[in-house]
């Protein structure tokens, strides 16, 4: 099981289910984007109070392998850390649970981006620093 530093709790809302009864494939990508958000809350990075368009990043890539179904009623444990800074784009590494079995792993690479000039731009050194303390890696 690979180390998180960082974990975020969702519980399984009816809405989140498909026809099947379980959780719809395309909602592990919600999951992923609150828990992707609660991190970067938690590293202070963006602030509620600040405007959304001030997270300044995108989406560029995302992964999911699927490795059994969640259900109603269950409480999704989502593990997630950064695990590649770049120039431009950084990788972030997710890990999903329920009861502590592991329900799925992801992988989304992240753009940082200026909402004003509808550019790409060089991640901030405020988060490198913030990102390569909390996760205790000088290496990011």
């Amino acid at each position: 099981m690979t180390h998180f530093r960082f974990w975020f709790e969702m519980p399984v809302r009816y809405s989140d289910l498909d026809a099947q009864g379980h959780v719809n494939n395309a909602v592990y990508f919600s999951f992923l984007e609150q828990a992707r958000i609660e991190y970067m809350r938690a590293l202070g990075i963006w602030r509620v109070e600040d405007n959304l368009l001030s997270i300044g990043t995108i989406v560029a890539e995302a992964t999911c392998t699927y490795k059994r179904p969640i259900l109603l009623g269950q409480t999704v444990r989502i593990g997630a850390r950064v695990t590649r800074l770049g120039n431009k784009s950084y990788d972030f590494e997710y890990q999903m649970l329920v009861n502590g079995v592991e329900a799925a792993t992801a992988r989304t690479v992240q753009v940082a981006y200026d909402y004003a000039t509808g550019q790409s731009i060089r991640v901030p050194d405020d988060w490198r620093e913030k990102i390569r303390a909390f996760e205790h890696n000088p290496d990011l």
